[in-house]
Formats: C-alpha cells, sequence, structure tokens
C-alpha cells in the first residue's frame, strides 16, 4: 500500500458554509498540555491494562487506555466553554472485556466485513473465524480490539502524543504473516484528535484499520444522534446485500437517503422505505469519499450538533467512511452513568472498502513485506454558533 498524501484538498463551498465557525470556544481553565499514566485493572489471564490522559493547551482531554488502543472518553467544550465527554464508553475495564459493541476501540486485522470469512492471496485460501452470521468481522473471534497493546507516551511540541504497538502473530486469527502495527494518538494544541496508523508485515496480508468510537456531541448521553446535522464528502456509497456485504457496485448517492453531500439532518431519511436501510436497521454503509488523489489528505465528514454548537470535522487518507447510527443499541452493558439506547451513538470509520479482498475492483487492501502502510485520520473540534 501506499504511503499518506497530505495535500490539502478544496472544500465545497457547502462544505465551506458548513465550516463557518465562531472558532473553538476554550476552556476556562486553559492548562498546559500534558499526559498523565494511570492503572486501569486486569485482563482476566492476569494482563496490566493502563490509561492515559491526554490534555492540550485548550483543556481538551482524551483518555485511552492500552487495552485494545481504546478511546475511553474525549471532552470537548460546547459554545459556552462547557466541557463534555462526547464519545460512549464504560468507567472500569470489565465492559470492554466482556461486551462486543468495540466502543471506542481500535479495530483490526481487518475493519468491517469479509464475506464468508473467507479470501484468497496469492493463490493460498484463507479462513477466519465467522462472527457475524456467515461472515467474518472487525478482525474475528479475538481482533485487536481484544487485545493489550504497549504504550510510548511523548511530551511532542504541538500536543500530548501516545504511541501504542501490537504485534499479531502469523496465523492469528487465520490471517497470514506477523503484522506489526502502531497507532498514534495525538490530542493537537489545535484542538485535533490525530490517529496515525503504521504497520508492516513478513506475508502478504489484507490490512485495514479504523477508530470505532461513538459520538454523541450533544454530550447528554441520554439523548439520540438523529437531530445532529452530517455532511459527507462522497458521491458514491457501496451498496451491500442482506448480510451486508458490498455487491461490488459503487452507487450514486444522488436521490436517495444516502445524500448527504449537503449538510443533513441524521434522521430526517432514516425510517425511507428502502431496501438498503432495511437490511441494516438504518445507517450502516461506507461511502466512497471524492479525493483529488487517492491519498490525499481531505474532509470525509463534518457532523454537528446545533444545540451545543459542537461540530467536528473528520480527515482522512482514506478512501471510504463507514456511517453507523446504533441501530441495535439496546442498554447493554451501560457505561457512564447512562444506559446506551437505540441511536445514542454514531460512528464515523474511516476505512477501506468492507470485503476488499474478495472485491478486485475496490482499492487494494494487500500490505506486502517492504511495503509499509500509513495510514491518518483527525478529528477536528470547533463551535458554531
Amino acid at each position: 500500500m501506499l504511503g499518506i498524501g497530505i495535500s490539502r484538498a478544496s472544500f465545497t463551498g457547502v462544505a465551506l458554509a458548513m465550516l463557518a465557525t465562531t472558532g473553538f470556544a476554550y476552556a476556562k481553565d486553559a492548562t498546559m498540555s500534558h499526559i498523565q499514566k494511570a492503572q486501569f485493572g486486569h485482563t482476566p489471564d492476569g494482563k496490566a491494562v493502563e490509561i492515559y490522559t491526554l490534555t492540550n493547551k485548550g483543556g481538551l482531554e482524551a483518555r485511552v487506555m492500552t487495552y485494545g488502543a481504546t478511546l475511553v472518553s474525549l471532552k470537548a467544550p460546547d459554545r459556552s466553554g462547557h466541557l463534555a465527554d462526547i464519545v460512549l464508553g464504560f468507567d472500569s475495564l470489565e465492559p470492554y472485556v466482556t461486551g462486543v459493541p468495540y466502543y471506542g476501540a481500535t479495530i483490526g486485522r481487518y475493519a468491517n466485513r469479509i464475506a464468508n470469512g473467507r479470501f484468497t492471496l496469492d493463490g493460498v485460501s484463507y479462513q477466519l473465524p465467522k462472527n457475524d452470521g456467515p461472515n467474518s468481522l472487525h478482525g474475528g473471534d479475538k481482533g485487536f480490539d481484544k487485545r493489550v497493546w504497549t504504550a510510548q507516551s511523548v511530551e511532542a511540541k504541538n500536543g500530548p502524543e501516545l504511541k501504542l504497538t501490537y504485534v499479531s502473530a502469523d496465523g492469528e486469527e487465520g490471517y497470514p504473516g506477523q503484522l506489526t502495527i502502531h497507532v498514534t494518538y495525538q490530542l493537537r494544541n489545535d484542538n485535533a484528535l490525530s490517529i496515525e496508523y503504521q504497520a508492516t508485515t513478513t506475508k502478504p496480508t489484507p490490512v485495514n484499520f479504523t477508530n470505532h468510537s461513538y459520538f454523541n456531541l450533544s454530550g447528554d448521553f441520554n439523548r439520540d444522534i438523529l437531530h445532529d446535522v452530517l455532511m459527507i464528502n462522497a458521491d458514491k456509497f457501496t451498496p451491500v446485500n442482506a448480510t451486508l456485504i458490498p455487491t461490488g457496485e459503487l452507487r450514486p448517492v444522488a436521490g436517495t437517503p444516502f445524500d448527504f453531500r449537503k449538510p443533513t439532518v441524521i434522521g430526517a431519511r432514516i425510517n425511507d422505505d428502502n431496501e438498503q436501510l432495511h437490511y441494516a436497521h438504518g445507517y450502516d454503509d461506507n461511502w466512497v469519499l471524492v479525493k483529488t488523489h487517492p491519498n490525499a489528505m481531505s474532509t470525509a465528514a463534518v457532523l454537528s450538533d446545533p444545540e451545543t454548537g459542537r461540530v467536528v470535522e473528520v480527515r482522512t487518507t482514506e478512501p471510504g467512511i463507514q456511517f453507523y447510527t446504533g441501530n441495535f443499541q439496546d442498554g447493554k452493558p451501560a457505561g457512564k452513568g447512562s444506559v446506551y439506547k437505540y441511536r445514542t451513538g454514531l460512528t464515523l470509520e474511516t476505512q477501506h472498502f468492507p470485503d476488499s479482498p474478495n472485491q478486485p475492483s475496490f482499492p487494494s487492501t494487500i500490505l506486502r513485506s517492504g511495503h509499509p502502510f500509513v495510514s491518518h485520520t483527525e478529528f477536528i473540534f470547533r463551535t458554531e454558533k
């Protein structure tokens, strides 16, 4: 795979209009950026789990734990400067170990679905665990979200930085090659949470990494996300069959409930009579991002909460983004003092396309020895009136 490009793509006029904000409302007690480490518990097999708190100069705070390289919380101010946690998660380790909602986790070796848990690479067939009906999902039975990573904190110039490393053995969850992956979180002083992925392999293998944070920009986990406003910089998406595997088509969004080229209220069309919406019980689809260059760093989506004024712009080098509206959230397990009910949170997972190892027309996800993988996503926070 190629490394990332860092040229800034131009926004559409609509996107620029949405991003015309008042700037960021800093917390009143702004501090120097720093990073702190604490213990967060032990896994059932006795491995210690650490949690790191990153704070930037504006007072933004991100907490990341070594179990699953997981973003546990992210505090950002509203238009009045009030800080609130805007990502779903849990106050203790146990729900992450026993549950499977992937809240905030780093997903791999392959994010999203692979049809029938099977692919062929260089003439060799590989069988993966089937943990989502007939398919393999998010790396299998014990993906990267269920592994303990090693961490190294860095007091970087532009904000605190945490580098997490995991070595995935050859044959782990059925995937070939020993894969070494580094995920670096940086809470930049320009109010962006940057996530960079780097990986190398000893054998050809499919890779697809993402962060699976559920956002609720209101900071009130008793509210759903249907009143939030979303723009996705995509004119096509990848429709799926009844088991949520792409058909291979790149379908135009024009004239469908999947057209978010203009800022649109999420709940406006989520209950439309549409086959794709019926399959997923809402939105759970991959959008094909508009790119000036395949690896260019560009805007994927802009999400805003009109009530609090919080806005997050998602930028990425990845070709796709999976937008999911918490269609199966049922209050179990409860987290952070709240019950995560139906559609309490949404995900914006930057990624390559689902089932790419079986879809030759999709951008390749095959990583080969001697060709390091690099991918970069950032979440930029601001407020609007």
